[in-house]
Parts: structure tokens; sequence; C-alpha cells
């Protein structure tokens, strides 16, 4: 996934300069500045815990100024006097939240969860004061009214109705009694936002299960078992084991356990991590949160919150990301059947006499993935060693198709110790920009995997970008190979997909620039970038033996690309699961009650027309934090909408000669470097020729599709 992206605007009180007044001198803070380290990399050498709560309320304070002299303005608006002003504000508060939202996902404590508690609403009120100023949207009404006039390059253009469409969509439209309401659910829902995250962040890191008897973790490997031990020792639970959780509802270690038992005792942990009615318990808030987006939405003028988000969005409407959605359906109903049938066949062959339940899925799906296709992910993880998947295969892919070159360098500082950084270089030998990676699991750091920027490109502001991936991948113990599986590395082509939009991001307005684009077309870059994990010449360059050197035999690959349509039901489904629960969530109109979320899920479940009570939901309502906190509230089919786009961009890719720079070129030209500066259909229609089809995916996933 790609993390959000905390852009700000500005607001002022009293209490706010009081606050800056008694903290840190700006002066003095390390984001007062930009930073003088190459591409203003974050001064991670220098920023300490105290800094970030100074520099976000002196931020807000100084754009606040910044946006007050603009409103002021005596002059008559321009499009430089206001939109381009507008762009060049807030730059100390924007180096602030880039870095102080990136390590707060990735390496938080308590001390940073506080001023995030204690800031987000202050932000939200921030945003709220610039939307809402009458003054200022006066003058954008202005420019918007006369811009077929104003002679605007196309870039120019697109902001100016990007802006007007912010500006209306934060209310800017509504009476001054309704603006008052809206700040506060604005403030409201921040509050519960940060709250959700915060409750199932350590929800995730208690949910962990703790096992007394080596026994019960028979099937796993000794690397796995040496870094559960590790992790009992570092809870100080010395003599056991602990598995911690990962953020999907299945956990990786369900396909090796044995132990049946143990492994419903895992799923169980991981179900119920957020609703054990203790402190942790989300189910309260998402209530909240769920009630409260839907009263905005109706204040905005729209029949629910998914209305509200998806105007803006390549699908355009919540009718049409359902229509695409229940295209799915039939499909991935039979495939599901069948699969449940067959691991149910699987169970009573190896002599065993239960019922197939969601904890037996992986162990079982797995076994008759070995016998069809004779794989064994142990066999695959000794050829994909983590620094060689990143450095042979990522990198390699990205120097085939772009022309890219990557250089590891060890002076700039880092926000934790196995942060690795490298200077990206374009194929003219320019220096492009930065890249960050984080790829170890810690309990401090959020589930899943992520990009953003901690600098954005912009040549108004004459910024390039700075780009991290972060994931949560095993660490292995001390002076061993950090091996992953398969997925991982496709995980990583996948976040690095998100990043090469980042650095190809080739625009002058910062609002438009690089990912700074609709849910559901964001996701369309990363995910075609997955493919080239399993292009022939790529796969041949990184996966090979970290003891030997040997590439990965051509029987092993082929197993690998045969089993990759295997299992459909499951993987697709819980996909598609997780996005019409979110939809449905989103699609209560204000007049609804607030939900008992127990009830909610089970019905929505029960409804979508899937085998649910097989292959639940990949994130259930409790522990969704895609929709309640990262921004992707009825956004998640995004994932599935994108998948529409990459593969049939892929087929097309197949189609002209695969793997080539011309290609590569092709593609960087009329999607990675176009940004927001145009309509997304317009945009994939260059590309591609015509609208996207549902073919390519369903055909991807092994499905039928009805030809």
């Amino acid at each position: 996934m790609k993390a959000m992206t905390w852009l700000w605007s500005s607001t002022m009180s009293a209490c706010l300069i009081a606050s800056v007044a008694n903290g840190a001198a700006p002066a003095a803070n390390p984001f007062a500045q930009p930073s003088t380290l190459p591409f203003q990399a974050p001064r991670f050498d220098l920023i300490t815990d105290k800094d970030y709560q100074p520099a976000l309320e002196a931020g807000m304070v100084e754009q606040a100024a910044e946006i007050a002299r603009i409103a002021n303005n005596p002059a008559a608006p321009t499009f430089d006097n206001t939109i381009v002003a507008i762009e060049r504000s807030g730059r100390m508060l924007d180096r602030a939240t880039s870095a102080f939202f990136g390590v707060v996902q990735a390496n938080t404590n308590p001390t940073l969860d506080k001023v995030q508690e204690i800031e987000s609403p202050k932000l939200s009120q921030h945003s709220d004061s610039i939307y809402l100023n009458p003054k200022l949207f006066a003058r954008v009404q202005a420019i918007y009214a006369k811009r077929d006039s104003l002679r605007l390059t196309p870039e120019q253009r697109q902001l100016v109705e990007v802006y007007h469409a912010g500006f209306i969509r934060a209310g800017a439209q509504l009476s001054g009694a309704d603006q008052t309401k809206l700040r506060a659910l604005n403030t409201q829902l921040t509050t519960l936002e940060t709250a959700f995250q915060q409750k199932l962040l350590a929800a995730a890191k208690a949910g962990a299960l703790v096992v007394d008897d080596k026994a019960k973790l028979a099937g796993l490997d000794e690397g796995a078992i040496a870094a559960a031990a590790k992790d009992a020792t570092e809870r100080k639970l010395a003599g056991k084991y602990v598995l911690p959780l990962q953020n999907t509802t299945q956990q990786p270690a369900l396909q090796s356990l044995a132990d049946r038992e143990t492994r419903e005792a895992l799923f169980k942990q991981s179900w119920t991590r957020a609703e054990k009615g203790d402190a942790n318990d989300t189910r309260a808030t998402i209530r909240e949160i769920a009630y409260l987006r839907a009263q905005k939405a109706a204040l905005l003028g729209f029949p629910t919150w998914a209305d509200y988000v998806l105007q803006d969005q390549m699908a355009k409407t919540p009718q049409a990301a359902k229509a695409f959605m229940t295209q799915l359906v039939p499909a991935l109903a039979a495939e599901q059947k069948a699969e449940v049938a067959e691991l149910q066949s699987t169970i009573a062959a190896g002599g065993e006499n239960f019922t197939l339940k969601p904890w037996d899925w992986d162990r079982y799906s797995e076994r008759v993935r070995k016998a069809k296709y004779d794989l064994d992910e142990n066999e695959v993880k000794p050829y994909l060693e983590l620094h060689t998947v990143l450095e042979k295969g990522v990198f390699f892919a990205a120097n085939q198709l772009y022309g890219l070159t990557f250089k590891r360098r060890t002076d700039i500082p880092v926000y934790q110790p196995d942060v690795m950084v490298y200077t990206v270089y374009d194929k003219d030998g320019s220096e492009m920009g930065l890249m960050y990676f984080d790829y170890f699991k810690r309990d401090n750091k959020s589930g899943g995997a992520w990009m953003s920027n901690f600098v954005g490109q912009s040549y108004l502001l004459k910024t390039k970008p700075v780009v991290y991936n972060v994931a949560n991948f095993t660490k292995p113990a001390a002076g061993q190979p950090a091996l992953i599986s398969f997925d991982d590395a496709t995980t990583m082509f996948h976040e690095f997909g998100h990043a090469l939009h980042g650095l190809f991001a080739s625009q002058t307005y910062p609002t438009l620039s690089g990912t700074n684009t609709a849910r559901d077309w964001v996701e369309f870059p990363s995910q075609f970038n997955e493919h080239w994990a399993l292009d022939p010449k790529v796969l041949a360059n990184y996966a090979k033996d970290y003891r030997t050197g040997a590439a990965m035999p051509q029987a092993l690959v082929d197993k690998i690309k045969k089993a990759a349509k295997f299992n459909q039901g499951y993987a697709l489904g819980e996909v598609v699961e997780a996005a019409t629960l979110d939809m449905d969530w989103h699609s209560l109109p204000a007049s609804a009650s607030r939900q008992d979320v127990d009830a909610f899920e089970k019905k929505a479940l029960d409804t979508m027309g899937l085998d649910t009570a097989n292959v639940p939901p990949r994130y259930r309502s409790s522990y969704f934090l895609h929709i309640w906190s990262n921004g992707y509230s009825a956004g998640y089919y995004a994932y599935l909408w994108t998948q529409m786009l990459e593969h049939a961009s892929y087929h097309w890719f197949m189609d002209h000669g695969g793997l080539t720079r011309e290609n590569g070129q092709r593609f960087r030209d009329l999607i990675l470097s176009r940004g927001h500066t145009q309509d997304y259909g317009t945009m994939f229609r260059a590309f591609y020729g015509k609208d996207p089809d549902i073919g390519p995916m369903l055909e991807e996933h092994g499905l039928p599709t009805g030809k």
C-alpha cells in the first residue's frame, strides 16, 4: 500500500501561539530551515522526539501568516498571487509532518504517540482554516471562473480545477453555521482515527500468541523458532515462544504449524485482536467513525461517505465500484467451492477427520500445492536473500525498463539502524532522488507495507523526491541471512512500484506531483511492477542460492509460475470480501443509527455471495487499518480496480515485446511521470488505447473470463 501523504493547511489561535512561544525556539529546531543534507533529506542525526511538536506548531503558525497574506492581498487575484502562493506556503510544516508521520508509522514510541494524539486534531482544524477561509475561497473562485481566458498551461489549469474542487469538497460553500458543524466533525474524526491507530498497534502487540511448549511449534523451521524465542526474550518471557501478529487475518505460521490447536489459537488471536473488551478494543471507535463520516457526507451534500469519497476517483461512483466487484463474484464463488472440496479431500486423504476451518486453510492448501506443483516454500527461500532480491531483482528490473542505477550510501542519517539508503540515478546518470528501505518487523511499527515521501518532487520548490519503502519481514537472527518468501519478494517489487511513481514525478506544482493521485489510480503502478518479479530475465538475475550462488533451477521456477494462479478463490476472495465490507460500512446514510459492529459485519459477510466462513476477509472491521486510519475509507476496492488496470497494461507489454527500454519509457512518459496532471481515464487510454476491461485480470488469476 501507499502510505497517506500528510499535507496540511493552516490555522492559528491564541492557544497555539502560546504553545509555540513556550516551546523550543524555531531557529534551534531541525525543521526550522530546509535540511542541508543531499536532497534535503531529514536530519535524523539531529532530530529528537522533543523536536516534532514545536516544529508542527511553529509550522502551523508560519503557514497561517502566509495564508492570511494571500487571502487579504488587496491586489486582484491571479494564478501567481493566489494559487502559486498557496503552493509555496507551509514549507516548515511540510518538513515536520513528512518526517513525523513517517516515523510514527514505522518507529513510534509513547512520546510520539502522545504528540500525534495532541497534534492530529490541531492539524485537522488547521486544514479547515484554509479551506473554510471565505476570502481565500473567493480568490480561488475568481480564478476558476475565468480559467478559460487566462492562457494557463494544462498543468496550471488542472491545478486550478483541483484546488477549486478541494475547496468545495471541504465545505467552502456551506453556511457559517454548517461550517462550524463541519469543523467539529473533522476534529472528532481526526481524534478517533488517531485513537484507532494507536489502539490497534497496542492490540496487535498484546495479541501475539505466547507458546509455552516448543513441541507446539512443530512444523516451523529452526529460524522461525529462534525468532519466536528471541521475541519472547525481548518481551521478558524467557523460556517461552512468541508468534507476533501481522496486520492481516491469516498469519504466516499457519501454513507450517502441525499442531491444530496451536493453529486455532493463533488464528483466533488474530481474529479477535481488537475485540477483547479492554482498552485496545476498537469497536466503539469504529462505530463512531462510521457514524460521523456519514454525518459529514450529508452535511456536504452527499448521500453517503462512499459517494463523497469516490467523486474524485477514477471509478467516480460507489455504484461503479460495486458493479465492478460484482463481476468477480460468480467466478470467485465457484472457485471457492471447488477449493474447499479439494482441501477437505486432502484432509481425509491424510487420515485426519475434521471439518475444514480458516486456520487449516494455509496448511492444507500448501499440501495441495505441493502435490500439484511439488512446490515447497522452504525450497524457494534459499534463493531469495533480501538484499540480493533488492539489488539484483528490484533494482535490475528498474534498470532494464527505465535505465535507473542505484548506489548504497551510509552518510545519510536514518531513524532506525536497520534502514538502508540509496541514491537513485536517472538513465543519463543524473541524480534523481533518494530511497530509504525499512524492511524488518518491529513491535513499534504499524503492520503491512507502504511507501511515502520525506520530500516531494516539485520544480516550483526546486525539490527532488526522497522516498521510503517500509515492510514487515521477519528479521533474521544475528549472522543469519535474511531469507524471504516469494510473496515477500513480490511485496518488495510492489512497494518499489509506488517508489517509481514518486521518483519519476515531473510536476511543477507539489499538489499534483507523483503519487498525489486518486486511491484507485495510485495502486496501479505498484501492482503493475509486481509482474517483473517473475520475468525470466529478472528472476534469473536475483534468484540465486545464498550459499552457492547457483541460479534457481528452471524446474523450481516453473513450479512458482504454475502455482501463481493456485488458491485464487482464497487469495482474491479475501480481498474482494474486505473491499465489500469497507464499501458496506461507508454506504450507510446519515439517517442510519450507530451500528452494532459485530451484527453489521456478520450481515455484510453473510450477504456477499462468497464463502466467508471458510475464506474470511483479509481484514476484519476491528483491525481494518486501511479504512479507519490510513486514508482508504470507501477506497479498499482500489486494490482490485487497479488490478484491472495493471493486468491490462501487462498484457499490452507482453504484446509489444515485454521487458524493454522502449516499453518502459512509454509507461514512464504516459503513466509514471504524469502525477495528477490529467484525468485518469484519459491517461490510461493514452497508454492502453482503450478503456480497461476485466478479462486480463480474470485470466491472470486463472478464473474463467466468460469468453
